[in-house]
């Protein structure tokens, strides 16, 4: 008979087994990397993991017994290669506001009950509607009927119950939940934060954004086919605040707006926070030429979109063209001057609080769509996966609980709606800048002058405390017509560095003269970089900005120089950043 020790020993021996292969498979429940790029974290936390457990070795199938996506539990099977950005939406916390912000740092939507919630996956309202497509129209040529149902619907969804989900001011915590943190990334990246700016996913973002927003007040109205209008600062005529948001009684009306920028003041596409006193006539050269360079000059989805952001990548990659201008700087524009930082919309957090960020998001939603039709190859993220199935949640017009993919909304009639553009003029589409056009011994003069004045000539990082001036070599200075025709010549400006609760601008001149800088419609100018007030004091962000060349150069004549003159010059927040490197790459169009 067997002994009492001789039955313990194998069982001991099992349960061990079993505690094991139960730890060690949670470990891995994570999705593996679609390229070389690791996540210093996760190397941490792994070889931590192996130094506390060399006798499970023998356990594991293996490659390389560092890399931890290299390694195959044999009792597992593979989990597809993606890094797609997902959350789970019960899981919302404070955001990190700057320490005199006006508000509280709860921006998290009201959950249905702890215990019974539900989420559902996108159903294509759109597509499946009986109902003709909604027509999105321009703010400057909507008529009386249109703008009172637009004020009753938003004055409806303003007297909802401040806990419903449908409510404005619910709805004006979304924003903020997605651009301050509220989210985090899953495991293993629980530490990193999700914000939607600086990245590929602005512009679906705030497409589910307004679709959501546009469908709750479909529903108010009892209106199936209204529309949000557009405020179409692009064209001339719709370059001012609409005069219906100006009105006191109308529920369109916001008092922190900034009230030197008032109807019939013209929009300041370059607005830094001070006044750009110029004659109408100018600022409105100065707008077009803003949109020519952050439309057709970023001929590639990554200058246009912003870098991409995948799952255990930090925040903030890079930021696209029109989010820096007009996005971030109308913002700025709009919001008012007597607050600490331009609050409402001059900051992410508060934003959405005034009406106008819903006509204004509806015009930067036409710009995506425009940009695509420009031809050269443009075309968005629509071959990669990640960018694909990352995924948002948002509340419908029942109050359900609704989980959208960016790859459902790149079709604009499959949601149901399409812009009226027929009327509509774009003067900045066929904008021919003007140069000062220095001749080649101008520009080596130019360069000898930087290379001996410049005690911080590439010697990085610099501080932006005042205009500063580097020489940045070209790898390629003679391209084929071949290699023209698929890449685009890129300025790349990384490592920029500076607080979070800081509004940051600094514009980006190329062969210019310090001494007399060009203006904003004139080719030297090449773009500016634009953030919006953001989190706490204590908070840090470091990002990139990349800047199209290739046109640039050939309108300079400098498409043959081995390098160029590259001069940063602050704008607002001087003192506040400093840059790591300046560099030229080329992306494939």
């Amino acid at each position: 008979m067997m002994t009492l020790s001789k039955l313990l020993i194998p069982l001991f021996f099992g349960l061990t087994i079993f505690l094991f292969t139960t730890k060690f498979s949670n470990f891995f429940t994570i999705e593996t990397f679609s390229n070389n790029q690791e996540s210093n974290l996760l190397q941490q936390s792994f070889k931590l993991y192996l130094k506390r457990s060399n006798w499970r070795y023998a356990f594991i199938g293996f490659k390389n017994i560092e890399d931890p996506y290299s390694i195959s539990p044999l009792w597992l099977p593979k989990t597809p290669k993606n890094r797609t950005i997902y959350m789970d939406a019960s899981k919302c916390f404070p955001t990190d506001l700057p320490s005199h912000a006006i508000t509280g740092n709860n921006c998290c939507p009201p959950m249905q009950s702890s215990y019974k919630f539900k989420e559902f996956d996108f159903q294509d309202y759109g597509a499946s509607s009986n109902f003709p497509l909604r027509v999105r129209k321009p703010c400057h040529l909507i008529d009386q009927e249109f703008i009172a149902k637009f004020e009753r619907g938003i004055a409806l969804m303003k007297a909802l119950p401040r806990d419903d989900p449908r409510s404005f001011y619910q709805q004006s915590k979304v924003h903020c939940a997605y651009c301050n943190g509220a989210y985090h990334q899953q495991y293993p990246f629980e530490n990193l934060k999700i914000d939607i700016h600086r990245s590929w996913f602005f512009f679906p973002f705030h497409r589910w954004y307004l679709y959501f927003f546009e469908r709750i007040l479909c529903d108010l109205l009892g209106d199936p086919t209204f529309a949000i209008p557009f405020w179409s600062w692009d064209n001339i005529d719709g370059m001012q605040i609409p005069s219906y948001f100006t009105y006191p009684n109308s529920s369109l009306y916001h008092k922190l707006r900034d009230n030197n920028h008032m109807p019939p003041s013209i929009v300041d596409i370059q607005f830094y926070g001070d006044e750009h006193l110029v004659s109408p006539q100018k600022q409105i050269s100065i707008n077009i030429a803003s949109m020519y360079k952050n439309m057709v000059l970023a001929s590639t989805k990554e200058l246009f979109m912003g870098s991409p952001l995948r799952h255990g990548d930090k925040t903030h990659p890079g930021i696209g063209s029109v989010e820096c201008a007009p996005h971030n700087t109308l913002h700025t524009w709009v919001g008012a001057a007597d607050t600490p930082n331009r609050e409402d919309m001059g900051t992410f957090y508060t934003a959405a609080r005034d009406p106008t960020f819903f006509p204004h998001h509806s015009n930067i939603d036409r710009m995506w769509g425009i940009w695509k039709k420009l031809g050269q190859g443009r075309r968005d993220y629509s071959d990669d996966e990640d960018w694909l199935d990352s995924h948002f949640f948002f509340y419908d017009e029942k109050a359900t609980l609704v989980r959208v993919k960016v790859r459902d909304c790149l079709d604009i009639k499959k949601l149901g709606y399409v812009y009226q553009d027929q009327d509509l003029d774009r003067p900045w589409l066929n904008f021919q800048p003007t140069s000062t056009r220095m001749s080649k011994a101008q520009r080596e003069a130019k360069r000898a002058k930087v290379f001996l004045s410049s005690k911080e000539r590439n010697h990085f990082p610099i501080v932006l405390d005042s205009i500063k001036s580097v020489i940045v070599k070209r790898p390629r200075k003679l391209r084929s017509k071949l290699e023209k025709e698929n890449e685009e010549e890129v300025l790349v400006i990384e490592g920029i560095e500076f607080r979070s609760d800081k509004y940051i601008k600094f514009d980006v001149h190329v062969n210019d003269d310090e001494d007399e800088l060009s203006e904003y419609d004139q080719t030297e100018f090449v773009g500016s970089f634009v953030s919006l007030h953001n989190g706490h004091e204590s908070g840090r962000i470091s990002t990139r900005f990349k800047v199209g060349m290739s046109k640039v150069l050939e309108n300079l004549e400098a498409h043959e120089d081995e390098d160029i003159v590259v001069t940063l010059v602050p704008k607002a927040g001087k003192g506040e950043v400093t840059i790591g490197n300046i560099m030229i790459e080329f992306l494939p169009y």
